[in-house]
């Protein structure tokens, strides 16, 4: 798929919103694309899974043992990414704050790993998502995203494999421009923000 393919599901679906925005990194932004309306039909999911899992080098994607995704934003794209690739997926969750296995999930120790998100934007939560599967004892070889909102700049410390980059941008609280510092923020994602 091309990156205008990628953008026409998100606009099919209305994901691509416009407004003030409160990202789940803390970071305020004037577009936020909702990756669970583009997932939510399932041929489509379906569609996006299959094009991210064609970004894998082939050794890669024959190497992976266990699919892996933080819970609740990487959850469908993580199942879809296990049918895609033909292996087992599961998900970490945060209860209390720090990511672990629950549900009755286990990873075989030395289980080689492909995290599998939504959105990046920090990474912050890939990389905590990655430490529960790392203390778990598995090994994760990449990363996949359905967008990368990092502008580039992202360190997951592994192979980063978006199906796009979107870089809109992204303000500090204190460095807000005007149309987005006069307008109150919402907080579409799934996780609350600390005050």
């Amino acid at each position: 798929m091309t990156d205008d393919e990628i953008l026409a599901e998100f606009r099919a679906a209305d994901a691509l919103l416009h407004g003030h925005f409160l990202l789940s990194s803390g970071r305020h932004s004037e577009y936020y694309l909702q990756c669970a309306r583009v997932l939510m039909d399932t041929e489509r999911a379906g569609r996006l899974a299959v094009a991210l899992a064609g970004k894998l080098p082939r050794d890669l994607r024959h190497a992976i043992d266990l699919v892996v995704s933080p819970a609740m934003g990487g959850v469908i794209i993580g199942h879809e990414m296990g049918r895609a690739l033909g292996k087992p997926a599961i998900f970490v969750e945060r209860p209390t704050g720090t990511f672990e296995l629950r549900r009755g999930f286990e990873i075989e120790k030395g289980a080689k790993v492909l995290m599998v998100e939504d959105v990046v934007t920090t990474g912050l939560s890939s990389r905590e998502a990655m430490d529960a599967v790392r203390a778990a004892g598995g090994e994760v070889l990449a990363e996949v995203a359905l967008v990368d909102r990092s502008a580039g700049s992202v360190d997951l410390g592994v192979p980063f494999y978006p199906l796009v980059a979107i870089n809109f941008p992204t303000y500090a609280p204190d460095e807000l421009p005007g149309h987005l510092a006069d307008t109150p923020a919402v907080k579409p994602g799934s996780r609350s923000q600390a005050a």
